[in-house]
């Protein structure tokens, strides 16, 4: 202990070097504290880049210490940041856990959210830190040895700077240090935020994971570095060659065309949270023909895939994506272009539901910018029938079926878009929900028990969804009230963290080829119209559609519906019918009936002057809102 005592007590170790120090020997000394707060900032990045992987091999990490541009973009802003504490601070050990708090923080948040989800976390993610807060309390967070690795070197930085770094600089070597903190992040800020530099290191990537993975090409940059990265996608920036006048001039060769007054039917949409076929995958023995109702309804509608931009969450892509129109998506703020202001325009009574809460994905402000004139969460409907909770499918399709005939029966026509919750993940992996093992899944020892209740949950849930639907669908079948019902699932669903459930099922998830591309993104859609509705519009809505992006579901149902639809609409028919799949998560297309990420001379222009269009849509709102 003695021992201790004197070596702490060195002059090297104290709060101020000793006044008889001059020259080298006080040199030394700021070298040493300085030196350690920046090693500290160092060690913190190194810790980030451990938890960036997630669930992923190590071997993705060589291309942290292969490429020096990546780790550089990583650990020099943390570097930079513990500077800056430790001039506003003036201790080494409280910098040093501001900073930790702060990375390693957002490290543990992505860290569970690549788990959980398979998905990174993003600038933007930071505008739903609400949802994000109450929907952890799904998940079962827990500690793993990187995560005790990172608490046991925070521990031990704080220990060490506490007693080995106890420099404390003046007012105005803290105001220099404060400053060359600050000036260094400042400098950072174009490299961190260059798409020159971000894709230069494509090649690094490319070397180590799966290319077509927009995940995978996240971590593959580390998670400091793609983090900030992502603030490029948070605020709307015009596209690469905008030019307004020319979006104008392409715009202006359609008009806006009006539903005629015979045509008008009521619209019915549904997107099912977490709904997929899979019978079409053939990897699951299913005990119980869960889908027999669905597979009816398309024998009997017009059906076909939708290629989405997410998996397993961000159900706001794909509900969003189909009421735009839009391809790449913002952080609505303001009324915007949308098809539900069509209706309106159009005469429409414009509502819907979805029963959660209304803060979710801010769908409370959203959807009244987008044109919804009402909508109905748990808050302003459904808290009186379920007692403040969320309501699951028993209640939702009741309840929907009743809007429905209260907007049906008055005077204006009707457009209802709303969304279930039901299918929501995850799935218990330890009881069954809807019934016992073996119910719904052929329980033959292929699947572990916690994978087995997993897909009992998950087929449980559709079964009975699909049980409301049958109830929802026979009504509107012998409704005399024309209506075009429009179904589609979000995304796959959640299956086991790191999908597990996937892996065992056999099911290729494989985003360089093409069937594990398509297996990781394609949902279905069913477009349907009662008897009245065919009979008013003409139309016999069979078929198979085609595989389309979400963006474009809505001009299906116009060409099945006969209608011509707004302008922008109209603008969109070239681009869907040469590139009718635009996947923003991947940055691949299909063209040709082929996935690509290189497009045609042709495809590549109809995209970029599609890119632009949006962006001019978004800035030029042209609905009435009074």
């Amino acid at each position: 202990m003695k021992r201790i005592q004197s070596f702490l007590s060195l002059p090297l170790f104290q709060e101020t070097p000793p006044a008889q120090w001059t020259g080298r020997r006080r040199i030394l000394y700021w070298v040493w504290n300085y030196g350690m707060v920046l090693a500290a900032g160092l060690g913190i990045g190194l810790v980030s880049l451990l938890l960036a992987l997630g669930h992923y091999a190590p071997g993705i990490a060589r291309g942290y210490f292969e490429c020096p541009l990546i780790l550089a973009l990583n650990v020099l802003p943390v570097m930079a940041l513990t500077l800056l504490f430790y001039g506003l601070l003036g201790r080494a050990h409280w910098a040093f856990l501001a900073s930790a708090v702060v990375v390693l923080g957002f490290s543990c948040g992505n860290y569970y959210k690549l788990m959980f989800r398979d998905d990174p976390l993003m600038f933007a993610d930071m505008l739903y830190l609400r949802e994000a807060g109450n929907m952890a309390g799904q998940y079962h967070l827990f500690l793993d040895w990187k995560l005790i690795l990172m608490l046991v070197c925070v521990v031990l930085g704080f220990v060490v700077l506490r007693f080995l770094v106890r420099g404390r600089p003046r007012r105005g070597g803290r105001i220099a240090g404060a400053a060359a903190g600050a000036a260094a992040i400042a400098a950072l800020v174009p490299a961190l935020l260059s798409p020159g530099i971000y894709d230069g290191a494509a090649a690094y990537y490319d070397r180590l994971s799966n290319r077509w993975s927009a995940t995978q090409q996240y971590i593959a940059h580390g998670f400091v570095y793609p983090f900030l990265y992502s603030i490029n996608e948070a605020v709307e920036t015009p596209p690469a060659g905008y030019d307004a006048e020319a979006s104008a001039a392409l715009l202006s060769q359609y008009e806006d065309a009006d539903i005629p007054e015979e045509k008008k039917v009521n619209i019915l949409g549904i997107m099912l949270e977490a709904y997929n076929d899979f019978t079409r995958f053939g990897t699951v023995d299913l005990a119980a023909d869960v889908y027999e109702v669905w597979h009816d309804l398309e024998a009997e509608g017009y059906s076909g895939s939708l290629l989405t931009n997410i998996f397993a969450g961000g159900t706001i892509d794909t509900e969003r994506c189909f009421l735009t129109g839009y391809s790449n998506l913002i952080n609505f703020r303001t009324a915007t272009n949308a098809y539900p202001w069509y209706f309106q325009s159009q005469g429409y009574t414009v509502e819907g539901m979805h029963p959660c809460y209304d803060w979710f994905y801010n769908r409370q402000n959203v959807n009244a910018y987008l044109g919804f004139s009402n909508y109905y969460f748990v808050e302003n409907y459904f808290t009186d029938l379920t007692g403040g909770g969320v309501a699951l499918d028993d209640i939702f399709f009741p309840e929907l079926l009743k809007t429905y005939q209260a907007g049906a029966a008055q005077d204006a026509p009707y457009f209802n878009f709303s969304v279930s919750y039901q299918g929501h993940g995850p799935y218990s992996s330890e009881t069954c929900e809807w019934g016992e093992l073996g119910d719904y899944v052929i329980n033959d020892g292929r699947f572990t028990q916690e994978e087995q209740t997993i897909l009992e949950n998950y087929f449980g849930s559709i079964y009975n969804t699909n049980q409301h639907l049958k109830e929802l669908t026979d009504y509107l079948r012998e409704d005399e009230e024309p209506v075009v019902l429009i179904l589609f699932g979000d995304h796959n669903p959640w299956m086991g963290d790191g999908n597990t459930v996937y892996e065992a099922m056999g099911l290729n998830l494989d985003l360089s080829t093409e069937e594990g591309f398509y297996n990781y993104y394609a949902t279905r859609y069913i477009i349907w119209a009662n008897d009245a509705a065919k009979e008013v519009l003409g139309s016999d809505f069979q078929g198979e559609g085609p595989t389309i992006s979400p963006n474009f579901l809505m001009n299906v149902v116009f060409q099945q519906c006969g209608w011509e639809g707004p302008a922008y609409l109209q603008a969109l028919e070239p681009v869907m019918e040469q590139v009718p799949v635009i996947n923003t998560a991947t940055g691949l297309y299909v063209e040709n009936g082929q996935v690509t990420d290189t497009l045609s001379p042709e495809g590549a222009a109809l995209v970029q002057e599609y890119s632009c269009l949006q962006y001019y849509r978004r800035q030029n709102f042209a609905y009435r809102t009074e």
